[in-house]
């Protein structure tokens, strides 16, 4: 299937009528500022696959920023979104792309949607012959993701409003897994859904975390710490405030 009959799928059952928040740009300084954005994330030692490299170059981040911020959205950092959220430094992307190692035709689950850029990379690593499913606990924030990821020429990633740390169960098993907030426990759905032979990306901790990958072997889950990291903390049932006293922890 072709990205163009992928897109005109997604479209269906979803409401795009509302108008983009900024208009798509070709402006040569900015494709030229974005490639060195991507250039830059190249040489930390966690990004390997060139293929992370090219995504970074290709998805226009800039689509996926509030107007207040978009003067800095070529910036490898994080900025606010609203809603006490933030989008993740393109480095962070790059870094958890990368960790994943993602194929294509892989089906991936991402918890903590935000702007939708994450999940705009993730589909251009997995291809067309893979599938993005995102889950976004702020129902604004899951609004307007879907239509940014849409006027970015992302509509075939599903974009689900709920609690990521459930997961969602009814189009599992995945692949591979990315969360995208700090995680204090790792959720029990999330490591359910996780196929034999895939891999997850969490940040462990509260906050001032550990990004690590954990991998489903036939005999369980073994884990490979990939350094620091800050996120925002994972919201619902498996929150930093609501988790519950005996549960998953680190494999």
């Amino acid at each position: 299937m072709t990205r163009a009959d992928m897109a005109k799928e997604g479209r269906k059952g979803q409401d795009h009528s509302a108008p983009r928040r900024f208009p798509v740009h070709s402006d040569v300084r900015e494709k030229s500022a974005q490639r060195r954005l991507a250039d830059s994330v190249r040489h930390h030692p966690e990004v390997t696959d060139p293929r992370v490299v090219e995504a970074i170059a290709k998805v226009p981040r800039t689509l996926f920023v509030p107007l207040e911020q978009r003067m800095r959205a070529l910036d490898d950092a994080a900025l606010p979104i609203g809603d006490a959220q933030t989008i993740s430094a393109p480095h962070m992307v790059a870094i958890m792309s990368s960790v994943l190692r993602l194929a294509p035709g892989h089906r991936v689950l991402e918890v903590g949607t935000g702007s939708g850029y994450h999940a705009a990379v993730l589909a251009e690593m997995v291809g067309p012959a893979g599938r993005v499913f995102s889950v976004e606990t702020v129902p604004r924030l899951a609004e307007r993701a879907r239509r940014d990821l849409d006027a970015a020429g992302y509509p075939e990633v599903v974009v689900v409003q709920g609690d990521g740390g459930l997961g969602l169960p009814g189009e599992a098993p995945f692949d591979r897994i990315s969360i995208a907030a700090a995680c204090p426990d790792i959720p029990d759905p999330l490591l359910a859904q996780l196929k034999v032979g895939g891999r997850m990306v969490v940040p462990y901790g509260q906050k001032d975390c550990t990004l690590i990958t954990i991998d489903r072997t036939e005999d369980g889950y073994t884990t490979t710490d990939h350094g620091r990291c800050l996120f925002v903390p994972l919201t619902g049932r498996y929150g930093a405030a609501t988790a519950p006293a005996s549960g998953s922890t680190h494999p």
